[in-house]
């Protein structure tokens, strides 16, 4: 696969996943207390970190988008 996400925005996906797992595991918030709030979280934001690591977004693939400089 061909990297297709950015510097920057590749350090905005990790700390959005990164906000995110520390709202899910350790906020103490009622909305994320458990069930789909709690579970949706920790889905997108280890999505995030993923996306973050690997610099590949499948959604940017399907819609033709890139914030890399890379050719």
């Amino acid at each position: 696969m061909t990297a297709n996400v950015g510097t920057f925005d590749r350090i905005l996906r990790a700390a959005l996943g990164l906000v995110l797992l520390y709202l899910a595991f350790a906020s103490g918030l009622p909305l994320f207390d458990g069930g789909i709030g709690k579970w949706g979280a920790v889905i997108v934001g280890v999505a995030m970190l993923g996306t973050s690591a690997l610099r590949v977004c499948p959604l940017y693939g399907v819609f033709g988008i890139k914030t890399c400089k890379r050719v």
